[in-house]
């Protein structure tokens, strides 16, 4: 800065010591000066409530019933009803509950090979109609479970019944099913059902829990109260409508169980080689040699220790695990192996015997069927009969040994400590991708539950 303005700026300060009351009431001045020019502008701008008022009244007179009706008439209404199928269904009583009134189209149900299909089989299928206002039916869809237990987890059937030219046409596709994830936890009180169904979650999604922590927890005896869990799991819908058969539920997609304070978890992966799995977070397979049950979760009736023998009313060692079911609930190969007995055996009643390696073999018995043949080669998990009351039994159940050099073990022990399928090195990659992804998931969920016990 220059000597001249140096003294400039001395100036003006020395100034205004000198001068401050009067500069300040020339401020004030000049405020009060604004104030009133505000003031004097102001009143000219009207007063809305001394604007002038008019009320309008207008009568309408809306058209007669008849006007309107033929109004209608004329914009071609449709209707659209939906129901679901039951097994005991006639075409007429189907359409019926549809609201369909129209004779051809029950006539073409009843007489094309591809439109019976509508009412053939189980019940439960899913059906939309959409007619005109007096119940001629324009169109028809039915959307029902995909043939086959790995097609149906992804795929839905569709049969569209349309009329064209006069003429009714039935046409039958596969589709996608569509997923919308959904969250979910819970907390142990008595069992797992009860916690389940106390969290909404479909007994599907339950049983597929106690699958999948099969070979860690036993469901049966080591639950404990204040053990909770939290999953993410698949919610299936056809066209955008949720799915009517087996509660809507599709795969767990992860899952974290804590019992007795420790933590297991678990992730849906599908590795290189296409055989999709679960594997806990260290990418460890929850597969092992053998499963732990030959039944999806079901309820132990007799363990693998001494009891009172119903029938023959003395203490003996139950040498095997029963599991009561009602009668023709599938019984599953617990491992892979070859069919070294399918017949009658005494108290067993109806007997199936799998061969599993030279030293290993199980047995499954009071079967009301068998549905494979000795000398067959059976993978784990596959049906080879069903439960029933052959032999010396006072109801319906499944009896299952496990045996080892002839010597019958523990089923639940034998599982546990059986081997793994490894991860292969090459899916590792995006097997932790994956585990990052459904961790924030478990953990929202975890979140939400907290919140719930909170507010109770």
């Amino acid at each position: 800065m220059n000597p001249q303005t140096e003294r400039a700026l001395q100036g003006i300060q020395d100034f205004g010591r000198k001068h401050r009351l009067g500069l300040v009431a020339s401020a004030v001045s000049l405020m009060a000066a604004f104030a009133l020019t505000a003031v004097a502008v102001a009143p000219l701008l009207p007063d809305p409530a001394l604007l002038p008022q008019r009320l309008l009244t207008e009568a309408v007179v809306p058209e007669g019933i008849q006007a309107q009706l033929t109004a209608l008439a004329e914009q071609e209404l449709s209707l659209i009803r939906s129901d679901v199928t039951r097994s005991a269904d006639t075409a007429e009583a189907l359409l019926a509950r549809l609201g369909v009134r129209d004779t051809s189209a029950s006539a073409f149900i009843r007489s094309d090979a591809t439109a019976r299909l509508l009412l053939a089989g189980r019940g439960g299928k899913m059906v939309q109609a959409q007619t005109d206002a007096d119940g001629t039916l324009k169109e028809l869809i039915a959307r029902f479970p995909a043939e086959g237990a790995e097609q149906a987890r992804t795929q839905f059937t569709r049969l569209k019944l349309s009329r064209t030219d006069g003429q009714w046409l039935a046409r039958l596709e596969t589709a996608e099913l569509g997923a919308q994830v959904r969250l979910a936890s819970g907390s142990i009180r008595s069992s797992l059902f009860a916690a389940t169904d106390e969290s909404g979650i479909p007994d599907a999604v339950a049983t597929q829990i106690a699958e999948i922590f099969a070979t860690d927890i036993d469901f049966h005896r080591e639950l404990r109260k204040g053990d909770t869990f939290s999953i993410v799991y698949e919610s299936l819908t056809t066209d955008g409508e949720p799915v009517a058969w087996n509660e809507g539920a599709g795969r767990v997609l992860a899952a974290e169980f804590i019992n007795a304070g420790k933590a297991h978890r678990a992730v849906w992966f599908t590795p290189a080689d296409g055989r999709g799995g679960y594997f806990d977070i260290d990418g460890r397979s929850k597969r092992r040699a053998f499963l732990a049950s030959p039944m999806e979760f079901s309820r132990v009736t007799s363990g693998f220790a001494m009891r009172m023998h119903p029938v023959l009313q003395n203490w003996r060692q139950h040498n095997g695990v029963d599991y009561g079911a009602p009668t023709g609930t599938p019984v599953r190969s617990v491992g892979d192996g070859v069919v070294e007995f399918a017949g009658r055996q005494n108290g067993y009643g109806n007997v199936v015997q799998l061969r599993h390696g030279s030293e290993r073999s199980t047995l499954y018995g009071h079967l009301s069927r068998i549905d494979v043949r000795k000398g067959q080669r059976v993978e784990q998990g596959q049906r080879i009969g069903a439960v029933g009351m052959t032999g010396l039994a006072t109801g319906p159940h499944l009896h299952f040994e496990f045996r080892v050099g002839g010597r019958q073990q523990d089923p639940l022990r034998i599982a546990k400590a059986s081997e793994t399928v490894p991860l292969d090195a090459s899916s590792r990659p995006r097997f932790g991708q994956a585990v990052r992804s459904v961790q924030a998931h478990l953990e929202l969920a975890e979140t939400l539950a907290g919140q719930r016990v909170r507010a109770e």
